[in-house]
């Protein structure tokens, strides 16, 4: 597997002999002195160009990086809105283990864009086209204190969609059930969970995408709960996830609201989770639910 010096070495070889590339810069997670460093780490790396439309055209030009195993072009993506005129990537897999997520981008496109992510290194400018950046940080991605609006309404969420919940697990639908712990209830734990990590670092840290650094901030109690919370396609795993679910947001809601001083509607997770209980007793031929 190629190490980082010779793919650094490898996209200042290709540039200097490209007279159409003016620059290259990196971002992404090489560039965060905080993300933690391990083989499956990808290089997300930008070439400024004179035009995007010549290396677009040319199918041999990816394959200067190394041996593609396979590859994925997002802007031929036929449902997502593109401007190849000014920015095309190529997502590649190589035979040796490196990815390379590799984009061109029109110099104007460049110019107004590059303060867009801080996590930003330029490593060539071959004529001094890019504006000075300063160091590179992930503090557009420190978690962020909540209002107490913001806080009331996590709370209701969380619990208004443990009514979806019940339903979907009484009435046995899977698939319903799955979607909406993960794409609805837990991102509301996990935005609580957050917030716990932020208190307890004066909110000077991200937690990373999908929250996977959790594990870093949580004590190792809380961390399980969380883990407890994932289930399989067996319903009754299911509930017992769901209401430890329930049992981990309720005490992390306390905890935050005493560290912030917000206040918020103490019955609504008492009925939600009584409902939630109710309808697990609930016999499958039932004619009403109360």
């Amino acid at each position: 597997m190629r190490n980082e010096s010779i793919i650094y070495g490898l996209f200042s070889d290709i540039a200097e002999k490209d007279d159409r590339i003016l620059a290259v810069y990196l971002n992404g997670s090489r560039t965060n002195k905080n993300v933690p460093r391990d083989i499956f780490q990808d290089y997300d790396v930008v070439f400024v160009v004179t035009e995007t439309a010549s290396f677009i055209k040319d199918e041999n030009w990816p394959g200067k990086f190394g041996r593609i195993l396979y590859m994925q072009r997002p802007d031929e993506h036929p449902d997502y809105p593109s401007d190849k005129a000014n920015f095309y990537g190529w997502l590649m897999q190589f035979d040796d283990g490196v990815r390379i997520d590799l984009h061109v981008e029109s110099a104007a496109h460049a110019k107004a864009h590059i303060f867009d992510d801080k996590l930003c290194v330029i490593l060539l400018d071959k004529k001094g086209i890019l504006p000075q950046i300063p160091e590179a940080t992930d503090e557009d991605y420190h978690v962020k204190k909540p209002t107490e609006t913001q806080f009331r309404a996590c709370v209701n969420e969380f619990w208004w969609c443990t009514n979806n919940l019940a339903k979907g697990l009484w009435r046995g639908e899977m698939p319903y059930v799955q979607d909406m712990a993960n794409f609805v209830v837990r991102k509301e734990l996990e935005r609580m969970l957050s917030w716990k990590v932020g208190v307890k670092t004066d909110f000077f840290v991200s937690v990373g995408k999908s929250a996977k650094y959790l594990y870093q901030w949580l004590t190792a109690a809380d961390y399980q709960h969380y883990l407890s919370t994932y289930f399989d396609g067996n319903i009754e795993n299911a509930w017992n996830a769901v209401i430890s679910m329930c049992d981990l947001f309720e005490a992390v809601t306390d905890d935050n609201a005493k560290e912030l001083g917000y206040s918020f509607d103490r019955n609504e997770p008492k009925a939600a989770r009584q409902f939630l209980l109710h309808v697990r007793e609930l016999p499958r031929n039932a004619k009403e639910i109360f």
